[in-house]
């Protein structure tokens, strides 16, 4: 649908959009800093400080809690040669085979647990990463234990690996997840920094959590140098586990080869140049969809997630969403829906069914439609695959 403009501020795809998160973002779009508008994309909804679902163009200055605390969190895909047919009948082996490939949950890195006991290939890819990549924040031992064990874990919360099958019932693997507990350690980190900076700089906000970082100064540079590592960081995360995923798939069949693979961010901030000006866009759960850009969509559990191909418009700062967006908190999603409805709701599909009762807020109905936020979107992105999960894992 063509944006709508909301202030000459705050343009929005979203048909789905309460007063809360329209209040939320029209505080962001009165930034000094804001150059145009803020784009909310079909996804919006209620962020910490900033909309999630959304773009804000900022010239001179970032603001780190738009990034959020999960920076560089994204998605990624591997298409495979393998059609339906070739999977075994029960999927309950691989489902098993995957969580020892990519371990999973609050805090759960390589250590602490027998399940979680390290392969050969996630240490020695998180080892070999970190010897060539450091953060500008100098970290202690126990961060540094932090980053080499959760280098190519899962997390917990609305991190998923899914099998899946498109329009041809051609095999796909799909995960997202981001810079895990460094990367959440860094954010906050530099959000407490932006914040002091604000109050010494006697900066008015209308929420504190908009503190914003001023290029040229040593904060700004200090923070940029630690956004591109963790960036990095979720990227490289995200492609060890999909290496892992895709072996006990192919272990699982007996056979097979990935043939088209996709990894992108959907909480960052970038340079980029829009009508002839040098801005810092932040996409805070959107994804970037210039011409050709290949981006992952998901829904949720349960239901469709998408491939698609950006059709760089200008108005969204060739953006698009990031996923279906949440309806429900997690707090509301747990008093309203029950294990019971969600069993129902993943039909036949093979996932930790004996775990319903802790993964109820992440229930298909705690989200909106993804076929309405996708069709909310259609002059952004145009779909090259419908996938449907026949197998879900999550922390």
């Amino acid at each position: 649908m063509a944006p709508q403009k909301i202030t000459d501020r705050l343009w929005s795809w979203a048909s789905d959009l309460d007063a809360s998160t329209r209040q939320q973002a029209e505080r962001t779009s009165r930034l000094p800093i804001v150059r145009g508008h803020v784009a909310l994309m079909a996804d919006a909804h209620l962020g910490l400080g900033a909309t999630v679902g959304s773009v804000v163009p900022t010239e001179g200055a970032i603001i780190p809690a738009c990034v959020g605390v999960d920076i560089g969190c994204g998605m990624a895909a591997v298409r495979s040669d393998l059609v339906a047919a070739d999977l075994p009948d029960d999927l309950q082996p691989l489902l098993r085979d995957i969580g020892k490939a990519v371990p999973a949950g609050v805090g759960r890195g390589h250590t602490g647990r027998a399940v979680d006991a390290p392969s050969e290939r996630r240490t020695k890819a998180a080892e070999a990463w970190l010897r060539d990549h450091q953060p500008r924040t100098d970290l202690d031992p126990k961060q540094r234990r932090t980053a080499l064990d959760q280098l190519g874990t899962l997390g917990s919360g609305n991190h998923f690996v899914e099998v899946s099958l498109d329009e041809e019932d051609r095999v796909w693997v799909v995960l997202h997840s981001g810079s895990r507990g460094i990367g959440n350690q860094l954010a906050m980190g530099h959000i407490a920094r932006a914040r002091k900076v604000a109050k010494r700089l006697e900066i008015g906000l209308e929420d504190p959590d908009l503190a914003y970082l001023l290029e040229g100064t040593p904060e700004f540079d200090h923070y940029v140098a630690d956004l591109l590592w963790a960036q990095d960081y979720a990227a490289r995360n995200r492609e060890v586990m999909l290496d892992g995923v895709v072996t006990a798939v192919f272990a699982a069949v007996g056979r097979g080869r990935a043939r088209e693979r996709v990894n992108c961010h959907h909480n960052y901030s970038v340079r980029e140049v829009h009508e002839g000006r040098a801005l810092w866009v932040t996409r805070k759960g959107a994804i970037r969809a210039g011409v050709g850009d290949l981006g992952v969509i998901p829904g949720s559990m349960g239901t469709s997630s998408y491939i698609v191909e950006g059709l760089g418009s200008p108005a969204s700062y060739e953006s698009c969403s990031h996923g279906a967006g949440r309806r429900l908190s997690r707090t509301q999603a747990r008093k309203r829906l029950t294990p019971e409805s969600l069993t129902v709701a993943m039909g036949d599909r093979t996932w930790l069914a004996d775990r319903a009762r802790h993964l109820v807020d992440e229930h298909p109905d705690a989200y909106k439609d993804i076929d309405r936020v996708m069709a909310d979107q259609a002059d952004l992105v145009q779909i090259r695959h419908a996938l449907r999960q026949v197998l879900n894992y999550k922390g």
